[in-house]
């Protein structure tokens, strides 16, 4: 079993990256909302340590977030992080009191503890990331400061007599340039954590795993022609072989060619694949439909159709596997307790609660760069390997409004214009993710000397590491002008193109 780190997590913004951090270390991790938090669930997994993250809310609030650590402190090391140390503190009887200056944005180390294993190698004057409105004001008696700043005295703690740690200072953001130098402190020399959580060990063991856990039952998978069906396509082949059966669904709202072109490749790969034309049926079930969510839904649930009708040509098919990875969970889930549902994703929102199928997920736990790196692992082709995300709902989600076969066809050629244009360009490797939109809206123009009234397309291209929040890719202005000449004049029915310059946050990647 997996060392792990458990992060739980009050509702902050940042507690993502506390697992991406940790990942970065090799050191396995997982997020719960704080009010999973048990005895239970801690002996239940090799923990190693626990982590608590930020969060929105003052501990002095009447319904403030709130966990009984009674049955890890003293046991297994803390590390309570900005909203974590304050409720640590005034559980234990230190004040903590509104902030006399706003405390927020960058500040610098001016005190640090020679004696604790957590700022160890840590430099004075260290740049780190404030984000608070409460700060600690009085300690209890056994506790004793670690690190300071101008501003803030107890920048950090330690409980004296256990390896139990708090700092009002966010670790895991870019701007606290020491941060993995602290948290690589706390998950190995505290912790004693191995790092050895690797793509190789992180083969090893889900192989293992789903060969316990589905035997010789039959799988059936959903191959989306994306990175993350394909790595759990294979990391279940190579645990079950032929007892897999991958159905890639022509759901209609795939890019141009891409059924024909990803299909080869599959059974270039040796997977047992069956393609299924299923373009009317999704059409069909998107008529008269505008509502995004409804929309996801109406998708998912056709899917989960096909996929129950084509089940009945495989015998004994008792599993459902799906490339749902982490950031799928977490915008899906209320995983932060407080925090609200952003959307629903295609691979954990769409599934009726009738499915007949078990449900097995190899990815639910990976970013999308670790699932590529298992995949470079598993010597998968690079083609699919580097291909940018495609959400599952394919372009359902891409064509604002009632989606329509028409329209489907409009976007298909835009948006094969535009990845061309990037590859051409060697511009493709350089984003996350790129693709065109098509909006509800109509513009008028000038072609020849006619009046036009006719579609807008906008264009998205986006720099991220795991999709969890992304910048928009400054691509050349010249670039951008050729794409749009190439568009307007070879779709027949745009006649306006826009560069989307949005950042998630605010606003997220896909436009629905």
């Amino acid at each position: 079993m997996n060392e792990t780190i458990l992060i739980f997590d009050f509702g902050s913004q940042y507690t993502q990256l506390i697992a991406r951090r940790l990942r970065e270390l090799n050191v396995y991790c997982e997020i719960y909302p704080f009010n999973k938090f048990s005895e239970q669930l801690i002996d239940s997994l090799n923990t190693k340590g626990v982590i608590l993250s930020g969060s929105p809310f003052s501990v002095r609030a009447e319904n403030a977030p709130d966990i009984d650590l009674s049955c890890v402190r003293g046991r297994l090391p803390v590390l309570g992080i900005c909203y974590g140390a304050q409720l640590i503190a005034f559980k234990s009887g230190g004040e903590v009191m509104p902030s006399e200056i706003r405390e927020y944005g960058r500040a610098n180390l001016n005190f640090i503890s020679d004696k604790s294993k957590l700022v160890a190698n840590m430099s004075m004057g260290s740049q780190v990331w404030m984000s608070h409105g409460d700060t600690i004001s009085g300690l209890p008696d056994d506790f004793s400061v670690i690190a300071s700043t101008a501003d803030v005295k107890v920048a950090g703690y330690k409980i004296d007599n256990e390896d139990t740690y708090g700092i009002q200072f966010h670790p895991e953001v870019f701007h606290t340039t020491e941060g993995t130098v602290l948290l690589k402190n706390f998950v190995t020399d505290i912790c004693g954590c191995k790092c050895d959580w690797t793509p190789a060990s992180f083969i090893e063991t889900t192989v293992n795993s789903l060969r316990e856990k589905i035997k010789d039952d039959k799988v059936i998978l959903g191959l989306s022609g994306g990175v993350d069906s394909s790595v759990a396509a294979m990391l279940l082949h190579k645990a079950i072989g032929n007892n897999l059966t991958c159905i890639f669904v022509d759901n209609g709202l795939l890019r141009k060619d891409e059924f024909c072109e990803v299909l080869a490749s599959y059974q270039n790969m040796g997977l047992n694949v069956i393609g299924v034309d299923a373009k009317q049926r999704f059409y069909d079930a998107l008529k008269g439909i505008t509502d995004p969510e409804t929309k996801r839904k109406a998708i998912g649930r056709t899917f989960v159709e096909v996929f129950d009708s084509e089940s009945k040509k495989i015998t004994n098919a008792v599993w459902l596997a799906q490339g749902t990875i982490y950031p799928d969970v977490i915008e899906s889930t209320s995983v932060a307790g407080p925090s609200a549902t952003i959307k629903s994703h295609h691979n954990v929102g769409g599934m009726p609660k009738d499915v007949k199928f078990k449900i097995v997920e190899p990815l639910r736990y990976l970013f999308k760069d670790e699932v590529r790196r298992i995949g470079t692992s598993l010597n998968m082709p690079k083609d699919i390997l580097n291909r940018h995300p495609f959400p599952g709902p394919g372009l359902g989600i891409r064509i604002l409004g009632e989606v329509t076969e028409a329209k489907v066809k409009i976007l298909q050629e835009v948006d094969s214009i535009f990845i061309k244009g990037l590859k051409t360009y060697n511009l493709y490797d350089t984003v996350w993710q790129a693709f065109a939109v098509l909006l509800p809206v109509k513009s008028v123009g000038v072609m020849g000397d006619e009046k036009t009234y006719e579609n807008v397309v906008a264009l998205r291209a986006v720099c991220a590491t795991d999709g969890m929040t992304a910048d928009w890719a400054h691509l050349p202005y010249d670039f951008l002008a050729k794409m749009s000449n190439e568009i307007i004049n070879e779709v027949k029915g745009v006649n306006r193109v826009v560069y989307d310059i949005s950042s998630k946050p605010p606003a997220t990647i896909e436009w629905e």
